[in-house]
Order: structure tokens, then sequence, then C-alpha cells
């Protein structure tokens, strides 16, 4: 099994469609090169179309993905943003041209050979973690690139750091990830993910390589596949959700919702 690319079929993060400014303000996602979908999800782009009439605030939900990202009009200033247990927002300013790179669950430790739970819950500047990309997107973009053009840069640095990476498939670690994933987070983490090590040594698994716990790392999981079923408010209500996805009940499942994207479900779904 190609275990990366294992990751990729079976799990799709997702963040949600900008509503607010949504005639000013754009979201977009590229494919990397397809040598390079077994590592990367996607780049994208968060940009405003046109000078907003007051700043912006753009919430980040939990996916358990790891991201690098900069201003395209000054790429100089590039950070990274660790695993988050919960949704994060950014203030920004009136005009705006994000760029950023969304890495596959495990797959930022493992080209970097960084330790994720050093980032987990916050972001860092790009430069004290990895300073040659740091330079690398310091150095080659800028503000005039088109999509295609940053698409392209992108994929010319990963494919040859790709090519000189040693990886680690520990299948101890990628089978409890895989049971995780082919289950939407709904597991019982002592007793579905006995891969032949203890508890403690998979922790410590998932703490470098994911940036938490199994049982954190399977609750966002879970939460992502909410999101990408898009239940309405009312067949929230009628089909008790929450029970087929295992929560206990609707104030518990409410309650995680609104940590892991910043309101409740009603709010979200809005329909």
């Amino acid at each position: 099994m190609n275990i990366s690319a294992h990751i990729r079929q079976l799990y799709k993060p997702l963040q949600p469609t900008v509503t607010q400014s949504a005639d000013t303000v754009a979201y977009s996602e590229m494919l990397p090169e397809i040598g390079l979908q077994h590592y990367i999800y996607c780049y994208w782009q968060l940009k405003t179309t046109t000078a907003l009439s007051e700043p912006f605030v753009y919430r980040v939900v939990a996916d358990g993905c790891i991201d690098i990202f900069f201003e395209l009009n000054n790429p100089k200033e590039n950070y990274v943003m660790g695993f988050c247990k919960k949704f994060t927002e950014f203030p920004l300013q009136n005009k705006f041209h994000y760029v950023g790179v969304r890495f596959l669950p495990t797959m930022f430790p493992q080209l970097f050979g960084i330790n994720a739970s050093e980032l987990s819950n916050r972001f860092e500047h790009l430069g004290r973690v990895v300073p040659h990309t740091s330079a690398f997107i310091a150095d080659n973009f800028h503000q005039q690139f088109t999509a295609e053009q940053i698409q392209s840069t992108f994929n010319r640095y990963f494919i040859h750091l790709v090519e000189h990476t040693s990886f680690n498939n520990d299948s101890r670690l990628y089978n409890a990830i895989d049971k995780i994933l082919k289950e939407f987070g709904v597991v019982n983490i002592a007793k579905d993910l006995d891969t032949g090590i203890s508890q403690r040594q998979l922790h410590r698994l998932f703490e470098f390589y994911i940036g938490d716990s199994a049982k954190t790392f399977a609750k966002v999981v879970r939460f992502q596949n909410i999101l990408r079923a898009k239940p309405s408010t009312q067949s929230l209500a009628q089909n008790k959700l929450f029970f087929d996805v295992g929560y206990y009940d609707q104030a518990h499942f409410i309650k995680e919702f609104k940590n892991f994207y910043g309101v409740t479900p009603t709010k979200a779904f809005g329909r």
C-alpha cells in the first residue's frame, strides 16, 4: 500500500467557503502536480478582488493539517500553521492576497523532519522552523504572480524536496491512521487502534507526525466528515446525526462542533 496515497483517498480536509464579503473576497484551491498529491493536499489562495470597506476576519476550522502561508505582496513574511484542535480567526486588512500550501496529515514532519507537536495550536515564522523553504518563498514569489505561476513555482520546489527525502512509513502509525479515516473518526482508541505497540508509543508517534493525540485527531476527522456531508439544520435535528457519528447527545455534539468551527451547526449550515 502506498501510505501517503491512501491518506489522500480517504481524507479530504475541508475549509468553509468564504461567505462574509463573498463578492469581494475569494478563496480557491489548486491541485499540485500529480507526483506531489500524495503529500500536499492543495495550494490555496485567499484574496480580495477589490478593497473592502472594513477589515476582514477569516476563520480557519480544524482540519488535521499543517499549512505554510504568506502574503503574496510580502513573501518574506512567511509562516507555518500547526495542527489545531480548535478554530482560529485571523484579522486581516481591507486588502490582501494570501497564498498557502496545505500538507496532508503526517507529511510536513516527513518532508522537513520537524516534530509536529512543537507547532500545534499556533503559527510560527517559517524561517525559524524550515529556513531553506522560507528563503525560497522570499526569493521566488512576486505580487504579480498568476495562479499558474504560483502552482508551477511550488511544484518545482516540492518535487525536488520529495526526491531528496527519505520517508519513514511506520506501519504502526499508518495502520492506526488508516483505521481512523476508514471509520470517519468514530473509533475507540484503546480497543480499535491495536497496531502492535503500547498506547504510550502510539501517542508519541501521533504527537510527532500529526501534532496531537490519536483521540484528538479522530475527533477532527469526525468533524471534517460532518462538514463534508453538509447536513441541513432540519436533518441534524430529525436524523439525530450526532448519535450516528458517536456523540453522546446533542449538547455534546454542538459543543465540540463549535470548538472546531467557531459557530454552532445551525449557524454553520444555515438551512
